[in-house]
């Protein structure tokens, strides 16, 4: 039966500028007459749509079947040739970025807003995603912005809503449409990458496995299934290893941000229980926290592990080797440390997870990592959640087994602890702490970066010493500028991509307006601080805030940050 198509008749909206993490608004903003429509009609009027094969899905928070729906009648309007759409719905973005790559798709639209809250009262996100399974480059979201300016009709198929709870392809007018499960490729794809039989033995028949328990907890975003297919299927772990893991469209009225604050029930049954293990993941499923028992694991501190065993332990990399390691900016130099050990390059990029993709497709980059809870390799070309803790899974079975090999009988648990122990005790430790200041005064935050960039200018902070009130630490500045980068494969220039001043002792501050709330400003300022290994066991495990709370004031005095933002206290340390 044929399908008309219909014009229908619209104006622009002011502001829809999506960045690499797509266009990020509250429900109530994308329920207006025609806003959903205009941005989904601007991103095919910027990529070319015809025969083109999308992936399609998201991290079940509300409003997104409405969007799919949306999706499904103006792309097939607009000559989309094939949708793959996760089941209900569900994809998560690390996921959906393997589903393209693996299925050779054109690219996909994501629908979510990470780990900003779900509800009728909070935030949702479209974001679309190149061919290489990344985000789409700022080339790209320009020409979608500037489409969302000029619009004055969208295309929709008149056609009924699709059912997507159920397996299964089928024609929706012009178009072929494919429901697949969500999670079946990903697992599989894991199951390359890990070394899940030596997982298996030591979480059932090691010497350590009665003393190792495993807590994952998904936020009731959508690694809940892909949790449930790996630890409970593939590991055979017993369901008390998960909690949370039902995706839900408000999260179950939490913050789905792994993180101290918000991922407080992992923390608190992890220490309750003195579980060795511990993770969450966020709502989309490409950040991820790990946490044992005494424990806290920085993400700097997360990526640069990863790296020191990754040829080692990891098949995926013990085949192909690591080509190089990569951070961004703000976050801790610990994978630099690891880089020089192994001799292999270190990037330096800005925030944003299309710098590394650059890299990875070029060949030079194998592991990278972000503070913002984001570790990646290029398996795929997103930041991965549960990527990140099955190589932590991975990488503590190995270390357990060969200190059994070593040892014989049954030795202790090595655990989260004594890995961190470990690992400082080789190369020291980058002390780090992320201060957040959400919904802020955009007012006040311009200020506060006119004051830094001021100094920046003027030189007048070189060779100035500060002096912590509380301690008497003194820090003489070293040099301050803003981070500029130049993209070493296509050579593009990013500028002022954040405000840094570090001191003659190697510590260093660094401010940033942060682009992934959906109201407001967002202010975060990062503070590291480096102790050798040399300084021994009680100055390398101090506690974190202890170890920063001089270079804090200092940091706080600088910046004249409460003085601007009218905070005396940051909305999340991390």
């Amino acid at each position: 039966m044929a399908h008309q198509v219909k014009e229908i008749p619209t104006k622009p909206y002011d502001g829809q500028k999506p960045g690499t993490s797509g266009l990020r608004k509250r429900v109530k903003v994308f329920q207006q007459e025609h806003y959903t429509e205009n941005f989904i009609q601007a991103i095919f009027d910027a990529v070319p749509p015809q025969g083109a094969t999308l992936v399609v899905g998201g991290d079940g928070r509300f409003f997104l079947k409405e969007t799919i729906a949306n999706i499904l009648k103006i792309g097939s309007a607009n000559g989309v040739k094939k949708f793959i759409i996760g089941q209900n719905g569900i994809l998560s973005t690390p996921a959906g970025s393997h589903v393209i790559r693996k299925r050779k798709a054109n690219g996909g639209i994501l629908l979510t807003a990470s780990h900003n809250p779900g509800g009728p009262d909070n935030d949702f996100g479209i974001k679309y995603n190149m061919s290489n399974g990344g985000p789409a480059p700022e080339g790209v979201t320009n020409k979608i912005f500037e489409k969302t300016k000029t619009i004055s009709h969208y295309k929709v198929l008149e056609a009924p809503q699709v059912d997507v709870s159920k397996i299964g392809s089928f024609s929706y007018g012009p178009s072929e449409v494919e429901i697949i499960d969500p999670v079946s490729d990903y697992l599989e794809y894991l199951q390359e990458i890990f070394d899940f039989p030596l997982m298996k033995n030591f979480l059932h028949n090691s010497p350590q496995a009665a003393s190792f328990k495993v807590l994952f907890d998904g936020m009731h975003g959508v690694t809940g299934p892909y949790a449930k297919a790996i630890l409970l299927g593939a590991l055979g772990l017993p369901e008390s290893s998960v909690q949370n893991c039902e995706p839900l469209p408000d999260f179950g009225g939490g913050h789905p941000d792994p993180n101290l604050i918000y991922a407080h029930t992992l923390v608190e049954a992890v220490e309750s229980a003195h579980i060795p293990f511990g993770a969450a993941s966020d709502g989309d499923g490409d950040r991820n926290m790990i946490y044992g028992a005494g424990a806290f694991v920085t993400p700097g501190d997360s990526v640069a592990i990863i790296a020191e065993y990754a040829s080692e332990a990891i098949p995926y990399f013990k085949k192909g080797g690591v080509k190089g390691l990569a951070r961004s900016m703000p976050t801790s130099g610990a994978i630099d440390l690891v880089a020089k050990d192994k001799g292999v390059e270190c990037f330096e990029v800005p925030t944003g997870w299309k710098f590394f993709g650059n890299l990875m497709d070029a060949g030079r980059l194998s592991i990278c990592g972000e503070e913002s809870f984001g570790t990646g390799s290029d398996h795929v070309r997103e930041k991965d959640g549960v990527w990140a803790i099955i190589a932590w899974l991975n990488i503590l079975a190995y270390v357990n087994e060969s200190q059994t090999k070593v040892q014989g009988g049954a030795p202790a648990v090595i655990g989260i602890k004594q890995l961190l122990e470990k690992h400082y005790a080789k190369y020291g430790r980058n002390f780090f702490s992320r201060y957040d200041y959400e919904e802020v005064s955009s007012e006040g935050a311009a200020k506060l970066v006119d004051k830094i960039n001021a100094h920046i200018s003027s030189g007048d902070l070189k060779g100035k010493k500060f002096t912590s009130p509380s301690t008497g630490t003194e820090f003489v500045v070293k040099e301050a500028f803003n981070f500029d980068y130049t993209d070493p494969i296509d050579h593009s220039v990013s500028k002022n991509q954040g405000q840094v001043v570090r001191f003659e002792d190697g510590s260093r501050i660094v401010w940033r307006l942060s682009g992934t709330g959906s109201q407001g400003a967002t202010v975060r300022m990062y503070v590291e601080r480096y102790v050798p290994a040399s300084a021994g066991p009680a100055e390398l495990q101090r506690d974190t805030a202890d170890g920063l709370k001089a270079l804090i004031e200092v940091a706080l005095e600088i910046s004249s940050l409460k003085e601007f933002l009218g905070r005396d206290k940051p909305t999340v340390i991390t």
